[in-house]
C-alpha cells in the first residue's frame, strides 16, 4: 500500500479522527494548566516578596 491509501484510510477510520479529537482536546487542556500554574506562580512569588518586605 502506498502511503496515500494508509493516510486515507487512517482519515475514514472513526477511531482515528476520535485519537484526534482526544489529542486535541489533551493539548488545549495543557496549554489550559500550564497559563493556570504560570499564574499561579506569579502570584505567590509576588506574596512571598510582600513577606520578606514586611519583615
Amino acid at each position: 500500500m502506498s502511503i496515500k491509501n494508509l493516510m486515507m484510510a487512517f482519515i475514514r477510520e472513526e477511531e482515528g479522527l476520535t485519537m484526534v479529537e482526544y489529542a486535541v482536546a489533551g493539548g488545549l487542556i495543557a496549554a489550559g494548566l500550564v497559563v493556570i500554574f504560570t499564574n499561579l506562580g506569579t502570584a505567590i512569588t509576588a506574596k512571598i516578596q510582600e513577606i520578606i518586605d514586611a519583615l
